[in-house]
């Protein structure tokens, strides 16, 4: 853990600083849980009332939170969740890693390693695999035959990456990561189903995070591609030839079927699902629980996952729904024998 003064931090942040420049910060919490010597944040009004009573030494708040704010020491910030980021980036830096290669770890002869890398216990990595320098890999990871992993990338333990699957720069795999496995596609035949054999790859750009067991499948024919920067939360599944744009994030549980172009910047909530060969355009917002049916072609929010509600209430709504087709012909002869 890094010790700042308060005007460090301001600098860091590029806030403005209210109050003792030279406080000395020694870290970062929540409003609950903040002590003397911490700095905390707040993002909004609701938060007022645990936030005269926390017990931080600073706090960073917008101008209008810091008005209402009773303490001395304030960074300001039109942006105080970024901020915060900012902060704790430097107030809990990553552990230096000292490049090796464990004894147990088992490397083709034709594999390229930078002699920067860290290669961790029972790792595993193929044939002609290229690995730049300051790669992280942690314990029993396996990397495929040719496999190309961009330098200052990190796998966590247990990630799998499948033959020819290209990773870039400054990017995240966390544990249980499945990249390229076969996309899921299967022809009918004499009642059965035929295996289409999946011959494309996987290429993932560079700062791109994707979260613990999530699974991206490699094409068909040519690659799924995730794009620069882009957010994957846990527990998600892309299917075969998917695209994902730039800076676009998707939150857990979402489940993306094959052949999908989503755009650039779209933010794709928890739990949704998108139907296969669909297109969604940049700036799109699908709120959690979602199944998309349709392309989307023009930016905006869009919903369609029902709100929970009281079940007696719940159960009468749904049996209206399933009226609402009858519903709908009534009004119509109704409307034509007002208008006779």
């Amino acid at each position: 853990m890094t010790v700042l003064t308060l005007s460090e931090l301001a600098k860091i942040t590029s806030s403005k600083l209210q109050g003792n420049a030279d406080l000395i910060i020694t870290g970062i919490s929540s409003l609950d849980a903040a002590i003397a010597g911490e700095i905390s944040f707040a993002t909004g009004r609701k938060y007022l009332s645990q936030l005269n009573k926390c017990n931080a030494s600073a706090m960073i708040l917008s101008a209008d939170l810091a008005a209402s704010y009773h303490g001395n020491n304030v960074l300001i910030n039109k942006s105080p969740y970024l901020a915060y980021a900012q902060a704790i980036a430097v107030l809990h830096p990553k552990q230096a890693i000292q490049a090796s290669t464990h004894p147990s770890s088992i490397i083709a002869d034709s594999a390229s390693i930078a002699d920067s890398a860290s290669i961790g216990a029972n790792v595993v990595i193929g044939e002609q695999v290229h690995i730049a320098d300051a790669v992280i890999i942690e314990a029993g990871s396996v990397i495929n035959n040719n496999c190309s992993i961009g330098k200052n990338t990190h796998l966590h333990a247990n990630v799998t990456l499948y033959a020819n699957s290209q990773i870039g720069e400054n990017t995240c795999l966390h544990s249980g990561v499945v990249i390229g496995a076969d996309g899921f596609g299967y022809a009918p035949h004499q009642q059965e189903w035929y295996k289409i054999k999946q011959v494309g790859n996987v290429i993932i750009g560079n700062d791109v995070e994707v979260g613990a067991n999530t699974t991206i499948d490699c094409a068909a024919l040519g690659s799924t591609i995730i794009e620069d920067g882009v957010k994957l939360d846990n527990l998600i599944q892309i299917g075969h030839n998917v695209h994902i744009g730039e800076h676009s994030a998707i939150a857990a549980c979402a489940a993306i079927a094959g052949s999908v172009t989503i755009g650039k910047r779209c933010q794709i909530g928890g739990a949704s699902a998108i139907a296969g060969h669909l297109s969604i355009a940049d700036d799109v917002i699908i709120t959690g629980m979602s199944m998309v049916i349709s392309s989307i072609k023009v930016a905006g929010i869009y919903s369609s996952g029902m709100p929970i509600s009281e079940n007696r209430q719940w159960r009468k709504n749904i049996i209206r729904f399933t009226q609402l087709d009858k519903m709908s012909q009534k009004i119509r002869q109704l409307e034509k024998l007002i208008k006779s």
